[in-house]
């Protein structure tokens, strides 16, 4: 592991896309997201990804100008915006900015983006949300990627299908972003470059068992993720799966069914304002009651307590920002390789 300053590698990874003819506006959001999802440690969704959104730059397949996002209708408590895959973490910030605008006006804001390039890590775009007593939601799927089996069956369909809560509270916001499937797609990948098992059958492979081991699901014919609840109870991700491929391909009109073959995202973004519902101090009132009963129960571990969602990430952030931030040799391998190829020099 290395420490790096926060703002030294934001303002490296922003060079990095300026250099690439992104528009300043994107490139500084772009990197701004990336280096949050690794504060929060979430590595596979961090850094490492400027990699591959620059290698799509570079051959047409991700878009830098601001302007490729349009907006293709609106209200004012909606919209529905075409991306032609432009840099995802600008147009997801875009549409939450403004269905915050719309949830303080009408109580709630929802937006669709179809064709997005990737979107980064969904915890990453919290926070600057629950800062304003908002509750921001985002949802996503990416409609050219089949990964994840459907509950009963073994060929892979759809793709882990992630949502991301904020929620906040009178102290440490809530921060959820999980998957409807058991890994991401991320975790896969990293685990099988270093030739190693997961740490649980969380795959299932051509012969229908549960497997730790990666080669299965790049094996013919490929196996699968398995949905969130495993053989026994993934009939509740599979379920909760298509809720999301609803709300984000099937929302804005556009996705498995058009044939995608380009890495990217099908996204919605919901913004809820309390204020307009039961209050704000009673939302962070009930939910500091919650947090207090969660903490207080009594560990299974006793080394283990209760953590809630997000409480460890904010955490690692406050230390990285003291101590420098960690990031992993893969990270740092992508990095140097992000570096050489743009022709620029590795600073770290």
């Amino acid at each position: 592991m290395s420490r790096i300053a926060p703002e030294q590698l934001e303002h490296f990874i922003r060079q990095l896309f300026l250099g690439a003819d992104v528009s300043p506006e994107v490139a500084s959001v772009v990197s701004r997201v990336l280096v949050e999802g690794d504060l929060l440690g979430h590595h596979t969704h961090g850094v490492k990804l400027a990699q591959g959104y620059l290698k799509d730059l570079r051959n047409g397949q991700a878009k830098g100008n601001a302007d490729s996002l349009q907006i293709i209708r609106q209200t004012p408590a909606a919209r529905l915006y075409d991306a032609d895959y432009l840099l995802g973490p600008y147009c997801v910030e875009q549409a939450l900015d403004f269905t915050a605008e719309a949830a303080r006006t009408f109580g709630i804001g929802v937006a669709s983006i179809r064709r997005s390039h990737h979107i980064a890590c969904l915890a990453a775009y919290l926070q600057r949300y629950t800062e304003q007593d908002l509750i921001p939601l985002v949802l996503t799927s990416d409609p050219a990627v089949a990964s994840v089996a459907p509950h009963g069956g073994l060929d892979p369909v759809y793709t882990p299908n992630p949502l991301g809560i904020g929620i906040p509270t009178g102290e440490k916001p809530i921060l959820i972003d999980v998957s409807m499937s058991t890994i991401t797609n991320g975790l896969v990948n990293k685990t099988h470059q270093a030739g190693g098992q997961l740490e649980y059958a969380a795959l299932i492979g051509p012969d229908g068992q549960p497997t730790r081991d990666t080669a299965a699901y790049f094996g013919t014919p490929q196996g699968a993720i398995l949905p969130l609840g495993s053989l026994e109870f993934g009939h509740k991700g599979f379920a909760l799966g298509t809720m999301v491929e609803a709300l984000t391909a099937g929302l804005g009109g556009f996705g498995r069914k058009d044939g995608v073959k380009q890495w990217g995202a099908a996204v919605t973004v919901l913004t809820f304002d309390p204020a307009f519902f039961g209050g704000v101090d009673e939302l962070k009132a009930e939910m500091d009651h919650f947090v207090g009963a969660c903490l207080e129960s009594r560990p299974r571990v006793a080394q283990n307590p209760v953590r809630m969602p997000g409480h460890a990430g904010i955490a690692r952030r406050a230390k990285a920002f003291e101590q420098g931030l960690e990031l992993p040799d893969d990270v740092l391998a992508a990095l140097r390789g992000a570096a050489s190829e743009a022709g620029y020099e590795y600073p770290f």
